[in-house]
């Protein structure tokens, strides 16, 4: 099975690869090899090659925030004044570190942001005091969370 796009091109083991890691991260590529019954530089080769082409952007370490003190998910939808004001927009809302996730959208919002914040006070100074002073923002919609049911990686068909 050969994927193809935007110049792509990736087998059945460099999915069977991705599978494993998606699953585990800090899994030894000699673990991976013996699994895939292919040599360990084959895997370092794979590696590399997916790297290269942009598939393997990095590994996170993934924390409960609720653990450290983080009890607040709240999702936010941003209107913007105009289209026009977006990455000036973006570039101010990058330095506000309570953003986790921002994404451009089509529908309603000019933009969708995913917030981590302490407490309700904490988002309450997050959005009054952080986010509705950036220049563009016309105003914006809040919800919160109440609890993540569903949170994975996309499923790769191997």
């Amino acid at each position: 099975m050969e994927k193809k796009g935007a110049n792509l091109e990736i087998d059945n083991l460099d999915m069977q690869i991705l599978s494993l890691l998606m699953e585990d991260a800090t899994i030894p590529y000699t673990e991976i090899a013996k699994r895939l019954i292919v040599s360990g530089g084959t895997i370092h080769v794979r590696m590399k090659k997916m790297q290269d082409l942009g598939i393997i952007k990095g590994s996170n370490l993934l924390i409960d925030p609720q653990k450290i003190g983080y009890d607040i998910c709240a999702y936010l939808g941003i209107y913007l004044e105009k289209g026009s004001t977006y990455k000036d927009a973006v570039e101010q809302l990058r330095n506000i570190k309570e953003i986790v996730e921002l994404h451009y959208t089509t529908g309603a919002w000019s933009m969708f942001a995913k917030i981590i914040c302490r407490d309700t006070n904490h988002l309450r100074i997050v959005l009054n005091d952080h986010i509705q002073s950036v220049e563009g923002i016309q105003r914006t919609e809040t919800f919160i969370s109440l609890e993540e049911s569903i949170k994975r990686q996309i499923s790769l068909d191997t």
